[in-house]
């Protein structure tokens, strides 16, 4: 007797949202000018991601709310996509602009390079996403189910570098969505026609066709960098597709393309977790594009739709197997598919400090710590980077760390940029620790409706106290890097630093150790369900078998890699029953 067939999964919730949508345009506009709404529908919610934003709530205010019978504070944050992270001086002063006027009087740099601005009200969606258009940026695409931001060096002062920015600024335009529902929606139908400004072109005739994404995008969301072996800044094997740039004598041979990175995992659930990129083949400088297009049409084809906790690139590598998944990728290539190179990662820069272009500028590097610009008591940081930005004009760029660059500044007004940032209480990159350096968190609670913990209001104070701990046992001079997330999400990659530490519930997390800054191996989990009053001591008996058991240089997550999960839990006086999740 014959099998009937499987029945085909029932498809998420969210692929009925953007079927039914009309190419995002949903009922957008109809809500949007709805003022007595503070907020969207579901299917709404769903669809304005592919905008740039995301509806959040305030939940510092549940409280108080709550006790005077009030419902959620809705507020929404808004993003910038920006390829490469590269921004001018206007459009800089004009997003800081923004955030003084519709946002919560602060700009978030993100890990994937771009800008965030947090607590922008409803009524004021339309004005800041205008606004951000006028000054030929954009937030399409910077969310949803599409390619989001495409990251690449941020210190493109050679030929290398500036090729890898070039590419990222092609595959970001290429990948841009066709619809026309944004200008519709945000812009009045009025498509921007600077160059500059190509992410946001006009869609074409037919404007519910997608020629890449099709009617539904993709199952999810979708990473692309450009890295390179030498300096892994933008952490390659973090990304959906990476392009590893093979160079020599200033010039890019070709690329290993790399395909199945992703943070992303859910506590308890065992089909869920991260998982680095795999090298699946080699490519001619240009075949980039074709190259990219096939992954994600590969994707758009057989991502999971049903269960979107599995609907990444990664589970496709994982599952059917590298051999397989080079099979079927082959099919999608118009040309034969070659194998990888054997290459290997050696470095990571974080740019920071002062460096000669080569052009007869300068870039300064400054370090903002886990991306949040805002003034303080005796840190104005904001109104320091502006008077700076708005006095000399320098160019900028985001880096994947969360800091800023600021480029093409000319010699002599160096030694008054400093002054000038002094003035404002803004240290330089040698006057920090390295601890804190290197050290990256999400901003989790209040604005993320995903965290369970606190994450960037957490880090600063977790830092202090390890430093204290690092100092005390003469370590304080060994670069070390810490990525705290508020859930498992993974959103600034905590599974590939030497300590990750991620929320669990509350005020407990999992920590793990392990990996390195390099970013090519996973670290592995330490402890779960730490209170975080927990975490410095856990980490300081570590640190202190460290000191004395290290073999000459080895790193702290080297060590612990070494040593492996059984030995370094010992050493940490961490019982089995602590490393259930």
């Amino acid at each position: 007797m014959t099998e009937p067939p499987s029945p085909t999964p029932k498809r998420s919730i969210v692929e009925v949202h953007k079927e039914e949508s009309r190419q995002l345009r949903g009922t957008i506009a109809d809500e949007l000018a709805n003022s007595s709404l503070d907020h969207f529908s579901d299917a709404n919610k769903s669809l304005i991601k592919f905008h740039g934003t995301y509806q959040q709530e305030d939940r510092d205010a549940r409280k108080t709310r709550r006790k005077e019978g009030l419902g959620k504070f809705y507020i929404f944050m808004v993003r910038c996509k920006i390829p490469g992270g590269y921004l001018t001086p206007e459009q800089y002063l004009a997003v800081d602009d923004l955030a003084e006027r519709y946002a919560n009087k602060s700009l978030r740099l993100t890990s994937r390079q771009g800008i965030q601005l947090h607590g922008v009200l409803k009524k004021d969606l339309h004005a800041t996403i205008r606004g951000i258009n006028d000054c030929l940026l954009t937030t399409l695409g910077a969310c949803g189910d599409v390619t989001r931001n495409v990251m690449s060096c941020p210190a493109a002062f050679d030929p290398v570098r500036r090729e890898l920015r070039r590419q990222a600024l092609a595959v970001a335009s290429h990948f841009a969505p066709r619809t026309g529902a944004y200008h519709e929606i945000w812009l009045n139908g009025k498509p921007q026609t600077d160059l500059v400004a190509t992410l946001n072109r006009p869609a074409p005739a037919d404007h519910d066709q997608e020629p890449i994404y099709g009617k539904v995008y993709l199952p999810r969301k979708f990473k692309i960098g450009f890295g390179l072996p030498d300096d892994n800044c933008v952490d390659i094997f973090a990304q959906d597709l990476g392009f590893l740039a093979i160079h020599e004598r200033q010039r890019i041979l070709g690329y290993n393309v790399l395909i199945g990175g992703g943070m992303g995992m859910t506590h308890g659930n065992a089909n869920t977790f991260p998982f680095l990129g795999r090298e699946i083949a080699w490519i001619e400088p240009d075949q980039v594009l074709a190259a990219a297009e096939a992954a994600v049409k590969l994707f758009r084809d057989h991502g999971n739709r049903a269960d979107r906790k599995r609907a990444r690139i990664k589970y496709l590598v994982h599952d059917w197997g590298v051999d397989r998944f080079r099979e079927i990728y082959a099919g999608y290539l118009p040309f034969p598919l070659v194998l990888p190179k054997d290459v290997s990662i050696s470095g990571v820069d974080l740019h920071h400090g002062w460096h000669d272009q080569g052009d007869g500028k300068w870039c300064l590097g400054i370090s903002i710590e886990n991306g949040r610009i805002q003034d303080t008591a005796d840190h104005r940081l904001r109104s320091g980077l502006r008077d700076v930005i708005a006095s000399f004009r320098p160019n900028l760029c985001i880096t994947p760390q969360q800091d800023l660059l600021l480029t093409d500044i000319a010699p002599e007004s160096k030694l008054a940029i400093d002054r000038r940032l002094s003035e404002y209480g803004i240290r330089s990159p040698e006057r920090i620790s390295l601890l804190e350096r290197y050290g990256m968190a999400c901003p989790a609670i209040p604005t993320c409706g995903l965290a369970i913990s606190e994450s960037e209001r957490a880090l600063p104070q977790l830092i202090d106290q390890l430093e204290s701990v690092l100092a005390e046992l003469g370590l304080e001079a060994l670069p070390i890097s810490i990525r705290m997330t508020g859930c498992p999400n993974g959103c600034v990659r905590p599974y590939q630093s030497d300590i990750g530490i991620v929320g669990r519930s509350g005020d407990k997390y999992t920590v793990f150790v392990g990996g390195n800054r390099l970013g090519n191996r996973l670290n592995f989990m330490l402890c779960d369900l730490v209170p975080f009053h927990e975490i410095t001591p856990l980490l300081a008996s570590l640190f202190r078998v460290y000191r004395d058991e290290r073999v000459g240089a080895e790193g702290f997550g080297d060590y612990c890699h070494r040593l492996g999960p059984a030995a370094i839990r010992q050493r940490a006086g961490v019982s089995v029953d602590a490393t259930s999740h």
